[in-house]
C-alpha cells in the first residue's frame, strides 16, 4: 500500500499542541494534507466525513466532559454514513489502553513517541481501508438498483453483456453464449427468455454433457413407442416440450459429428423427427446455446460442423472471466456472502478490507463459481468475529501466514513479533527477493532493510548489490523522518 494509493490523504489532527501539528506536516510531506484541531470538543462540532480521509488522535487529551472525549468522537465518527478510520496514539502503553481504543471504533493504535514509517503505514492502511469501503457501499447501491434480474456487476463488459442482452432478447434468433467455465454463462439464459416476447411459454435447459451420447438424441428429440426395447410409450424429446417457448442447449461444444447434424436439420427446418418414426413433428422454438470451448478451432480441427456453427452464432454473446472484471468482485461477495448465510442460517457478516484485498488479488482460474465456493466456505467455517477476515479465507487466497505462534508479553512485545513475522513470511514468499518482499507488505526497500537489521534478520540467498540504487531512486530518508517524533517539549 503505497501512497499512490491515496493521493494527496487529508488527514484531521486532533492534539492540543500546534507546534506538533507544523511539525508532523513537515514530516508527513506534501502527499497528507493535515487539517489540526485542539481539541475532542472542536472536532466533534465541525466533523465533516466528506472532507476528511484519515482521523489522527491522541487519546491523551483532557476530557471536556461526558460526550466530549476520545471515545464519544469515536462513536461520532463510526456513526456517520461513511466511517472515516481513526488511528489513535497515546502514551499509554498498557494492552488495556490499546484494546480499548480497538473496542470504540479505532482502525489502530500506535505508541508515542510517534515512529514516522509506521505512522505512514498506518496512515496508507486507513486510506485504503476507507477507499474499500467506498467500494462495497457502492456495491451495495449496485445490488439494489435495477439491472437485468441475475446479471451482478457494473463493469464496463458487464454493462455490454447487459446492454447484447437486451437488445437480443426482444428479436427472434439464436444466440450463442461463450466464455471460460465458471463465468456464469448459465445466469444468461432466463434474462433472455424472461424479456422476450414470450416470457410465458416453456422454457427448457439440456446440457450435452449430463448424458451419455447414446441417450442425447432420444433426449432431444423423443421416440415413438416399440423404437428400441424398453420403448412401452410415446416420448416427446426437449424440442417438442419446448414448443412455443425457449430451448437451452449447453455445452453445445460436446455434442458428437452425428448429433450436429441431426441438430443443424431441425434448425434448419423448424421440425423433429422421433426415433423410430419418419413423421415430422413442427417446432416453433427459440434457441440458445453455451459453451466454454473455442468453436472456431473446433471447425478448423473439423470436430465441429462449419454450417451449424454460423446457424447457432447469429449473435454471439461472450461472458467474461472474473479477473477481466476485477470491480465486480465487492458485489458479487456481497451478494452470495447473503444467499450463503440465509441457506446456512447463518449471520451476514461484514467483511474486512483485508479480506476483500485477498479477494482482489486472487486470479480466479474457477471463476465466479470459484468465488461462490469460497464465500461460501467463509460463512459455514467462519469463526466468532463480527467480520469476515482473512484467515476466514483458504489458504491458497492468503497473501502469507504467519505458522508460529506469538510470544505473550507487552502490547508493545506482540506487535514487534507480529511485525517480524510478517517480514519473514513475506521474505518466504517471494524467495528472499526483498524489492517484491517490501511491495508485498506495502513499505519502502529502505524501511525493510531497517527491519531486517532491526530483527536481526538476515538471508543468504538475497542478494543487496543493487540496494544503493534502489535508496537513491527512493529519495533516501530524511534525518527526521528516520528518527521519532515526540510530543510535550521533546525534540524530533
Amino acid at each position: 500500500m503505497s501512497n499512490s494509493n491515496c493521493n494527496h490523504t487529508r488527514v484531521l489532527l486532533i492534539d492540543s499542541e500546534e507546534a506538533f501539528a507544523h511539525i508532523l506536516q513537515e514530516v508527513l510531506g506534501d502527499t497528507y494534507v493535515l487539517r489540526h484541531t485542539s481539541s475532542v470538543a472542536t472536532a466533534i462540532a465541525q466533523f465533516d466525513s466528506e472532507q476528511v480521509s484519515v482521523v489522527l488522535l491522541n487519546l491523551d487529551l483532557p476530557s471536556a466532559g461526558a460526550h466530549q472525549n476520545s471515545p464519544s468522537f469515536l462513536q461520532v465518527v463510526c456513526e456517520t454514513a461513511g466511517p472515516v478510520p481513526v488511528v489513535a496514539y497515546s502514551w499509554d502503553t498498557r494492552r488495556d489502553r490499546a484494546v480499548e481504543a480497538f473496542q470504540n471504533g479505532a482502525f489502530d493504535f500506535l505508541e508515542q513517541p510517534l515512529d514516522v514509517q509506521a505512522l505512514k503505514f498506518a496512515l496508507d492502511r486507513a486510506c485504503r481501508r476507507a477507499s474499500l469501503m467506498r467500494e462495497l457501499e457502492g456495491a451495495q447501491r449496485i445490488l439494489r438498483s435495477a439491472h437485468i434480474d441475475g446479471l451482478l456487476g457494473n463493469s464496463k463488459a458487464m454493462e455490454q453483456v447487459n446492454d447484447v442482452v437486451r437488445k437480443v432478447a426482444g428479436v427472434f434468433t439464436t444466440v450463442l453464449i461463450t466464455g471460460e467455465t465458471g463465468t456464469g454463462k448459465r445466469v444468461l439464459q432466463q434474462p433472455i427468455h424472461r424479456l422476450s416476447p414470450r416470457p410465458t411459454k416453456a422454457f427448457v435447459a439440456f446440457s450435452a454433457c449430463s448424458f451419455p451420447e447414446s441417450l442425447i438424441e432420444d433426449e432431444l428429440f423423443g421416440h415413438e413407442k416399440g423404437a428400441f426395447t424398453g420403448a412401452s410409450q410415446v416420448r416427446r424429446g426437449r424440442f417438442e416440450e419446448a414448443h412455443g417457448g425457449t430451448i437451452f442447449l449447453d455445452e453445445i461444444g460436446d455434442l458428437a459429428l452425428p448429433l450436429q447434424t441431426k441438430l443443424l436439420r431441425v434448425l434448419q427446418e423448424r421440425t423433429v423427427e422421433r426415433l423410430g418414426s419418419n413423421v415430422s413433428h413442427p417446432v416453433d422454438v427459440r434457441v440458445i446455446c453455451a459453451t466454454s470451448r473455442n468453436l472456431e478451432k473446433m471447425v478448423q480441427q473439423g470436430t465441429f460442423r462449419e454450417d451449424l456453427y454460423f446457424r447457432i452464432s447469429v449473435v454471439k454473446v461472450p461472458m467474461p472471466a472474473l479477473r477481466e472484471r476485477g470491480e465486480d468482485i465487492p458485489l458479487l461477495a456481497e451478494y452470495y456472502l447473503r444467499v450463503f448465510a440465509k441457506a446456512h442460517n447463518k449471520r451476514a457478516r461484514a467483511f474486512t478490507p483485508g479480506f476483500l484485498s485477498a479477494l482482489a488479488r486472487h486470479r480466479w482460474p474457477g471463476n465466479v463459481r470459484e468465488l461462490q465456493n469460497v464465500i461460501e466456505r467463509s460463512v459455514v467455517l467462519a469463526n466468532g468475529n463480527e467480520h469476515l477476515n482473512v484467515e476466514d479465507l483458504p489458504q491458497e487466497l492468503q497473501p502469507f501466514s504467519i505458522t508460529e505462534d506469538l510470544p505473550s508479553g507487552s502490547f508493545h512485545e506482540s506487535v514487534q513479533a507480529f511485525k517480524r513475522e510478517l517480514v519473514r513470511s513475506a521474505l518466504r514468499l517471494h524467495s528472499g527477493n526483498k524489492l517484491k518482499a517490501a511491495r508485498e507488505l506495502g513499505i519502502s526497500r529502505c524501511y525493510l532493510h531497517r527491519l531486517l537489521n532491526q530483527f536481526n534478520l538476515t538471508d543468504s540467498e538475497t542478494s543487496d548489490e543493487s540496494l544503493g540504487e534502489e535508496l537513491k531512486a527512493d529519495g533516501g530518508e530524511s534525518e527526521l523522518a528516520g528518527g521519532r517524533i515526540a510530543v510535550g517539549g521533546r525534540v524530533a
